[in-house]
Formats: structure tokens, sequence, C-alpha cells
């Protein structure tokens, strides 16, 4: 049976499988959206993903990642606006739903993160008309503060919605629970969000508490804190029905478990913990 508004992002089973493996057992459990990262597309190669997905009628929700745009000399920056722009041929390959935006920290040894955010505007703006002649939206992620120096120094839905307020169309947000949840702030910007038509991807996760590895160690839907409910009514309320997309990072915990578990798992959990 299938499972309608559920996807995998394939990072859930990264360790366990290669991506037809992994595109196998989603089908085995009525899953047909799945978000893959682009080291997997490319073990397996992307004519070959691309066809795995197409021959199955497969959706994807998002490709993961682009972005890490800042850079601490001319060549870096080139370098970063290249991949950027490959990233996007990728996603238009599949007709991915988006590109996700994982923006990027500090440069080199810089301590400013508002000339940061300004190379992220900047780096944006310089690949958004390659997106826009491929057909594929960026969706810029914000991620946590305790990611703003290595991996991204947008860490609001405040800041990325206001970067989508310059950039305009075809960019928007990414909202993964694991690093807005917390937000006092968060109702307002989802609602913001949905005024703008931005919210293109829902990621979902549990944050738990205490959590032992600050990028590896993501809970499973209702084994943490995030009210994981709550926040989907509001994403909903903000006109954004798309699939609840499960990304789980899990080095010590669901990474050692068979594939075919984890998924059955996430089945149950958006059932019964993530569904208004």
């Amino acid at each position: 049976m299938q499972v309608e508004g559920l996807s995998i992002n394939l990072a859930t089973i990264r360790e366990q499988c290669g991506f037809a493996e992994a595109v196998d057992i989603c089908l085995k459990h009525g899953i047909t959206s799945i978000a893959p990262w682009r080291d997997q597309v490319a073990k397996a190669g992307l004519n070959e993903a691309v066809r795995i997905v197409n021959s199955n009628g497969i959706k994807l929700t998002g490709l993961c990642r682009g972005g890490f745009f800042p850079a601490a000399n001319g060549a870096d920056w080139q370098k970063n606006l290249d991949d950027n722009r490959r990233a996007i041929d990728e996603a238009a390959a599949f007709a991915a739903d988006c590109l996700v935006l994982v923006v990027g920290g500090l440069p080199g040894a810089s301590k400013d993160l508002v000339a940061a955010r300004q190379m992220v505007l900047d780096g944006i703006a310089a690949v958004l008309p390659h997106a826009q002649a491929a057909g594929v939206k960026l969706a810029i992620e914000p991620l946590h503060p305790m990611y703003a120096a290595d991996r991204a120094c947008v860490n609001t839905l405040g800041q990325a919605l206001d970067m989508c307020d310059e950039l305009g169309t075809d960019v928007g947000v990414a909202i993964d629970v694991y690093h807005v949840w917390w937000d006092p702030d968060l109702a307002n910007q989802i609602a913001r969000a949905g005024r703008m038509k931005r919210i293109f991807a829902h990621h979902i996760c549990d944050w738990l508490a205490p959590t032992k590895d600050m990028l590896l160690d993501r809970g499973m839907m209702g084994d943490g804190v995030i009210d994981l409910i709550g926040i989907r009514r509001m994403i909903e309320a903000a006109g954004f029905f798309g699939a609840q997309e499960v990304e789980i990072f899990s080095s010590e915990n669901w990474w050692k478990r068979p594939a075919d578990e984890v998924i059955a798992t996430c089945v149950e959990r958006f059932r019964n913990c993530c569904q208004i």
C-alpha cells in the first residue's frame, strides 16, 4: 500500500545501502518519494539513478545539496559557483522539486558572519539565472546556530526569508524541524513563508535530549522533544501540503540497524507521530 505524504531522505539509510537498494526498500514499504544526496547519485551514476527513478515512478522531493558559497579567495569562490551549477543540472535531470542549499559557514580564518551571509546572498544570486533556465527551485535550509561557523551561517527561518525577499522568484526555504524547532518566532516566520509561497520542503526527525553528537545523533520521530504535529499544523496552515521528508543522521543507532527496519519504523512513526 502506498504511503501518501511521506518521503525518505536517503541519508537516513546511507550507511546500509546504495542508491538502487535504498529505492527498492522504499518501494517495498509503499514509499514513492525520496530525496537523495549527490554523493549517492554519483556512486550509482547520474544516468542510472535517473533511469531507476523514472522507471519506478518515483518523485524527488529534493536533491541534497548545493550551497557552501562563502570562500576565502576568488578561485574557491568560482569553484563553489561551478559546483552549484552542476548541482542544479543534476536536480533538473531528476525534475526534483528543489535543490536544497546548505549555504556554508565562515570561510578560511574569517570571523565575520555578516560578510559570510553576504557571500551566500551573492552566490545564490549568481547561480539563480542558471536555476531558472533549468526549471529548478532553490531551497535555502536554515541550520541550527550550532552550525553557524562551519556549515550554515543562515540560522533562522527569518534570515532565510529575508534573503528570499532580496532574490525574488524561484528561491524558497526547506523547513527542517531539527534546525528550527527552538525558534521563538517560528510560527510567525512559517506564516510569512506561506504568504510568500516560499515553502519548498519540510524535513522531519526528532531532537534527542540529551544529544550526544551535534551532527550524527538525530532521533527518530517520537523519540525526542519536537512538537512535530504542531509544526506540521503551522506548515499546512501556511499552504504547504507536500510530503514530510524523513532525514536522520544517526551514527550510533539508526545507521547501525537494517535498512528495512529503519524504513518500516519511519512509516510507523510518520503515521503515529507526524500526521494531523
